[in-house]
């Protein structure tokens, strides 16, 4: 699994891409509450979809509970619901808004890759009162979810405005774009697409993180400190354990 040895070092990224719930803000409790109110609609315990649905696209879950639920137009529609119903159970996780705040201004390229739909995406974020980067990726935009590295994939290229697969992808250093993720599914993803990863500890464990492979493990963003950056990349202050394998 790894050894582990807690330090503060400074390293340079050309590009952030960011896991959304989880990472950037907590919608933990508007998540329970909306499953359980599907669950109970579907006659389904709640638990049995609780417990795989963190960090999973919601036309998967459905795919395995209610597959007659699960089109683009149902799963658009409940997604909606979600920051209208429950917007007071959610809140933005330490250090989030800084650092967004401090890629917008120094014009760092960086993008939400996240299992929710554009619908939940676009929501949650005026909610939290948030800017969107220029570059997202969104269950809407791919055919697999995490921890298939697809949604990585088409984040570097969209964040590099390169085409998938092109020569021009190809050259892309990947270990040099930095994944900010809270989910061993989406840790996976992370690395899968050949990236280095931040795992936050804002809703899994200590182990889960280091067994899903992250490179560094810090309590949540206020532990990563953006330094300088520009429209070349950031140099990131990091706080917390190295995971050396």
């Amino acid at each position: 699994m790894g050894s582990l040895a807690e330090t503060i070092a400074t390293e340079h990224f050309t590009a952030i891409l960011s896991d959304m719930d989880g990472t950037i803000f907590d919608s933990t409790e508007a998540v329970v509450h909306h499953w359980t109110r599907i669950a109970n609609e579907l006659s389904i315990p709640p638990q049995s979809i609780l417990s795989t649905s963190h960090g999973r696209r919601t036309i998967d879950i459905l795919s395995l509970h209610a597959p007659h639920l699960a089109t683009i137009d149902y799963v658009h529609h409940v997604e909606g619901l979600i920051p209208k119903l429950y917007a007071s159970d959610a809140k933005i996780l330490p250090g989030s808004e800084s650092l967004i705040a401090k890629l917008t201004s120094f014009g760092t390229p960086w993008a939400v890759v996240t299992s929710g739909t554009h619908v939940l995406v676009g929501s949650w974020m005026k909610v939290m009162n948030l800017p969107l980067p220029e570059a997202s990726v969104t269950a809407d935009d791919v055919k697999n979810g995490k921890p298939d590295p697809e949604c990585y994939n088409l984040g570097l290229s969209r964040v590099f405005g390169v085409p998938l697969g092109s020569e021009e992808f190809e050259r892309i250093e990947k270990k040099k774009v930095v994944v900010l993720e809270d989910a061993p599914a989406g840790i996976r993803a992370g690395k899968a697409a050949g990236c280095t990863v931040i795992a936050l500890l804002t809703t899994h464990t200590h182990e889960e993180a280091v067994e899903a492979g992250a490179d560094w493990i810090v309590k949540d963003l206020s532990a990563v400190r953006a330094v300088k950056g520009d429209a070349n990349g950031i140099d990131l202050e990091i706080t917390g354990e190295r995971v050396l394998r």
